[in-house]
């Protein structure tokens, strides 16, 4: 879709995969293979799938189930990228380099090729007592590198789940240009109700772009239950999109003219800022 005075593409079709993940990995890519079918079928131009798609989420999972990249399970995306025609954002899956663990996702484009490898910076390591413990620092290593891909629409952001909670990150990727920040993610039944809506509409009312965060559909037979959920959030911070719990694909189209209209009426990113703000400390 575009601006009929101008040419340049203002909207766009954006799909969340809430996929219902399973011990098997072949039956996941299946999976992978028909809903983006469906999604492209429907319009979307990004699709997008959830953290650790292809495998159970679990740091005893993570050596079981990881692949080097490429290897079978990013085979899968691009193939399914270019038949579709379709930017396609990879969610993540296990990987292992050198001896070492990462939560990893790629990024293919509609002709195949691999756009992107982002590792997960910030591991997930808490400690809600009574409630959950989980530390994936136990089996997983850390990535250094922010990532982005351009689009004929928009420049597109990846963070990973816990990666959603660092304001800073989502700063730098709209300092970068980005309009749209993806990040797979796994809250889970204690983080999900309490911050997962919050922590996106933080972002992006924040940064003034939107955001989508796309999980797997919950299993309460699960050892790690996911909260579900996948939703779009506009720069105004309203959710335009929303899944259950259930295995469903969420759309939304991603109107770029609106986001520069809101960014026009709270000029937030034409203040003159300092580099460093000082801080005065006041003693008694």
């Amino acid at each position: 879709m575009s601006d009929n005075m101008s040419g340049v593409m203002t909207k766009f079709r954006l799909a969340l995969i809430q996929l219902m993940v399973s011990p098997l990995k072949a039956s996941n890519l299946r999976k992978v293979r028909t809903l983006v079918k469906e999604a492209a079928s429907k319009g979307a131009k990004v699709v997008a799938l959830p953290e650790c798609y292809n495998s159970p989420y679990g740091t005893n999972y993570f050596p079981e189930y990881a692949e080097k990249i490429p290897g079978e399970s990013t085979q899968v995306l691009s193939e399914v990228a270019k038949k579709h025609g379709v930017y396609l954002i990879g969610g993540s899956i296990p990987e292992e380099d050198g001896g070492k663990f990462y939560n990893t996702c790629t990024v293919f484009a509609p002709n195949g090729s691999m756009l992107l490898k982002y590792r997960k910076i910030h591991l997930f390591d808490i400690d809600v007592p009574g409630k959950i413990t989980f530390h994936e620092s136990e089996t997983l290593s850390p990535g250094n590198t922010l990532c982005t891909f351009d689009t004929p629409y928009c420049k597109v952001g990846i963070g990973i789940c816990y990666d959603m909670r660092f304001a800073e990150l989502a700063q730098i990727y709209t300092k970068e240009g980005c309009q749209l920040l993806v990040y797979p993610g796994a809250f889970n039944m204690t983080t999900g109700p309490a911050h997962w809506e919050l922590l996106q509409r933080a972002r992006a009312v924040d940064n003034q772009v939107y955001v989508a965060a796309v999980s797997p559909s919950r299993n309460e037979k699960d050892s790690y239950v996911a909260w579900g959920h996948s939703s779009i959030v506009n720069p105004w911070g309203e959710v335009v999109a929303n899944a259950g719990s259930d295995e469903t694909i969420v759309y939304a189209d991603i109107d770029l003219k609106y986001l520069s209209d809101i960014r026009q009426q709270i000029p937030i990113h034409k203040q003159k800022r300092p580099d460093l703000y000082s801080v005065q400390a006041v003693q008694d």
